[in-house]
């Protein structure tokens, strides 16, 4: 299994794709590992080499006691780089990937090609805050599957949860969770957490000059509208696309749409 010393953590990545292809970094949220892109991965490396790592405090990358913090994520993925000898590449982060993506082109702008955004925020108010904190409050007392049942309340939209198939594979999702081998452990979610909670990029987003898509979904709880308009508005060269009628997870909730519209983006910025 590839894992690369990285900022002071054993860090686990793997790669889908062609490493003649241009490079494609994807960065997945709070509580998942990298595996959750396959889906995306499976498409993408068709035009792409993609690099998928598992996040400090999940999968199978290190997890060590907190906090952590977004600057210190994206230096994390900056080591990977120079491990891979990675000079530029092209970032896609979801939600706290999307804050990781944006600690990276403020941090290693000299790294960063262009960004795809989703479902990002800049800054969190307290109601945003209050849900991370419910987040891992959920996480020390809830049993593995009640705790998957809090997320995908989190992030999927009523229109998935109106939908009998959907709503039959979300309970089949909480039953594998109920026997997931490496379930996150809560000190990792804990550091997750402090870093979403604690991230404040709004300040340093003027000065992010690559091409940016914004995109995520309409319907969206966790992080509402207003933050995908407020990092749209602070980057210079950024640009918004929402769903309609999609949450969270809207990725997967408009697969046959997102996977090829992200795709003719990358593939001409």
């Amino acid at each position: 299994m590839p894992f690369v010393q990285t900022n002071g953590i054993n860090f686990y990545y793997e790669e889908r794709g062609s490493s003649s292809a241009e490079p494609l970094l994807l960065i997945m949220g709070i509580t998942a590992p990298g595996s959750v892109w396959e889906p995306h991965a499976s498409y993408w490396q068709t035009d792409f080499w993609c690099i998928i790592g598992d996040n400090r405090g999940v999968g199978l990358s290190d997890k060590p006691v907190g906090p952590y913090s977004t600057a210190q994520m994206a230096d994390d993925y900056a080591g990977l780089l120079d491990a891979l000898q990675i000079e530029k590449v092209s970032v896609v982060g979801c939600s706290m990937g999307s804050t990781i993506a944006q600690q990276l082109a403020i941090r290693h702008p000299e790294k960063v090609k262009s960004l795809v955004l989703m479902c990002p925020w800049a800054r969190c108010d307290n109601a945003a805050k209050a849900i991370f904190q419910h987040m891992m409050h959920c996480k020390a007392r809830f049993r593995p599957e009640e705790f998957s049942l809090y997320i995908q309340q989190l992030i999927y939209s009523k229109a998935s949860w109106d939908n009998e198939q959907v709503a039959l594979d979300l309970e089949e999702g909480r039953k594998s969770a109920a026997i997931d081998p490496f379930p996150q452990p809560l000190h990792g979610l804990e550091g997750q957490a402090a870093a979403c909670i604690n991230h404040n990029a709004l300040p340093d987003l003027l000065s992010v000059q690559q091409p940016t898509l914004v995109i995520g979904g309409k319907e969206d709880i966790f992080t509402p509208v207003w933050m995908a308009e407020e990092v749209t508005g602070a980057i210079p060269n950024a640009e918004l696309y929402l769903y309609e009628k999609s949450g969270h997870i809207f990725h997967f909730e408009q697969l046959d749409d997102f996977n090829p519209r992200v795709k003719k983006w990358l593939l001409s910025h």
